[in-house]
């Protein structure tokens, strides 16, 4: 019995599946605060969430209770100032801005909790 099978394995593109999470110096930049703020027992875990439209880094106060705030990346900002931002637990955006760096920096987190 003679078949023609064909496997096809990772049909995807690769250039624009890395679109679709945080890069790695964004990836980082959240990660080195994520430690500082672990360090001074302000934050105690975090999830990341991914979808079409987002990808966001979930910030936990406790590890039984919601994301108290969020680091979201938006793929299609429908402005320049709208590509990073963060959020709230009920969505409400608290700051926005395009270079996530700078979003970081300037967010007076201690105050925040």
């Amino acid at each position: 019995m003679n078949r023609n099978l064909k496997l096809v394995v990772n049909n995807t593109n690769k250039d624009e599946d890395k679109k679709l999470f945080f890069d790695r110096t964004e990836l980082k930049i959240i990660l080195d605060l994520y430690a500082k703020m672990v360090s001074t027992g302000n934050w105690r875990d975090y999830s990341l969430n991914i979808s079409t439209k987002q990808v966001s880094f979930g910030i936990f106060k406790n590890s039984t209770d919601n994301a108290v705030y969020k680091i979201c990346k938006n793929f299609k900002p429908l402005s320049k100032n709208l590509k990073y931002l963060i959020t709230d637990n009920n969505g409400k955006v608290i700051k926005n801005s395009n270079n996530l760096s700078i979003l970081i920096q300037e967010t007076k987190w201690k105050k925040m909790f």
